[in-house]
């Protein structure tokens, strides 16, 4: 025997309503879901066997039309969908991400590349420069002595806010000659009055370099009366020559040698030559 339902909304059997549930034609939200189930189970009590397809079929289409009330009758979320053109924007935006970072690491490969090609130049040998000056000695003048008082010029020009930041390529070898040049006239330089007040940051650098690389070919020298005082450039000192050496003398004179000639010995004083034979007498005739 087949079940069929008798509300108010729908009578009829259980697949027809699901049917017309489906295409709208009945509100699920008026059909009473358990008063049906409820009819259903006393129809069950009547029966003298149980039809297990009956109440498999039965409880298949109750839960259908269970779903589809829930559905219904449960408020759901509004979808907040982005836009198509919004998620394609920020999928562009990621992609040159990407990119950038991509480029950089081909930049950076490239540049490991080039940097293995290159070998670092072995130091050479310190020049004895004028005279015998052999020794590394700058007076007592440190190294860092240099540094110190090239920072103190660099905290003087703190003060002042540059006006233009200024390219300067002068080769090395340039400001050395000019260095050099003023310490040759003058006799001596200041440190602090090679670096003008208006002179840029690079060529500070530069000029810097050269008197460090000065010092240490020996082309100058620096010199400081008291710790933290002013640092004089100065000619190198000029080791003095020794003179030449004489040549050895002779062993001899001629004159101690003709008086170390042996003469003959002569007779004693006292000895007497041998006195003349008388001559023989003839024999007795």
């Amino acid at each position: 025997m087949q079940f069929k339902v008798a509300t108010n909304v729908f009578s009829g059997p259980m697949d027809l309503l699901l049917f017309l549930v489906k295409r709208q034609e009945v509100d699920i939200a008026e059909v009473p879901i358990a008063v049906i189930a409820t009819e259903f189970i006393a129809s069950l009590e009547v029966l003298e066997a149980l039809a297990i397809d009956q109440v498999g079929e039965f409880v298949e289409l109750a839960s259908v039309l269970l779903e589809i009330k829930a559905r219904a009758l449960v408020p759901r979320p509004e979808e907040t969908e982005e836009p198509v053109e919004l998620v394609r924007e920020d999928l562009v935006q990621r992609l040159l991400e990407y990119k950038q970072y991509r480029d950089a690491a081909v930049h950076l490969e490239d540049r490991a590349r080039r940097w293995d090609l290159r070998f670092a130049r072995v130091m050479a040998d310190v020049p004895t420069g004028r005279g015998q000056a052999a020794e590394v000695s700058i007076g007592d003048v440190h190294v860092w002595d240099l540094v110190g008082a090239m920072s103190r010029v660099l905290r003087k020009r703190e003060k002042r806010r540059p006006r233009q930041i200024v390219h300067d390529d002068t080769p090395i070898e340039t400001h050395m000659e000019r260095i050099e040049g003023l310490v040759a006239g003058r006799g001596r330089v200041a440190f602090s009055e090679l670096f003008e007040e208006a002179m840029p940051r690079s060529r500070l650098v530069g000029m810097f370099l050269a008197i460090l690389e000065l010092v240490r070919r020996h082309r100058l020298a620096a010199r400081q009366e008291a710790l933290f005082d002013e640092i004089w450039l100065e000619p190198p000192p000029v080791v003095p020559q020794p003179p030449p050496a004489a040549p050895l003398a002779a062993t001899g004179s001629p004159a101690s040698a003709s008086s170390t000639t042996t003469s003959a010995p002569s007779p004693a004083a006292g000895a007497s030559s041998p006195a003349a034979l008388p001559p023989a007498a003839d024999p007795p005739a």
